[in-house]
Parts: C-alpha cells; structure tokens; sequence
C-alpha cells in the first residue's frame, strides 16, 4: 500500500488591471457628502476650525509684525 498523489486545484485571486474599483463611492459626490456633515454637526465643526482659523491668524499677523518691527 503506498501513497497515491492527489490533485489539488489552487484558487488564485486577483486584480483585473482594467477593473479596479477600490472604494468607488468614497470619491462618488465627495463635495456634497462634505456639506451634508458639515451642516449636521456645525457646532462641532465651528468647535474644531475656530482654534485652527485662529492660531494661523494669530501666525501670521506675527510674523507680519516681526519683519515691520525693525522700521520703528
């Protein structure tokens, strides 16, 4: 009685390099997807840029100082 060999089928996954949709509907209308959140939670929105828009106001009102400075 000796080992018979048997025959396996492999299964190969792959890409098609002429159809490849990764994540299609995350680009799909992106500016109104956007807004519709941006609408939804202003307050949390307003929350986060506020600081953001400020600190970089703050910067550069700074630095625009720092280079009058000197005229004085």
């Amino acid at each position: 009685m000796g080992k018979q060999p048997v025959r396996m089928k492999a299964v190969v996954y792959a890409l098609s390099p002429f159809q490849q949709k990764i994540m299609p509907g995350l680009w799909k209308d992106l500016t109104g997807k956007i807004h519709h959140k941006v609408t939804d939670n202003w307050i949390s929105t307003i929350l986060l840029l506020g600081p953001l828009v400020g600190t970089y106001a703050y910067v550069q009102n700074y630095q625009e100082k720092e280079k009058l400075a000197h005229r004085y």
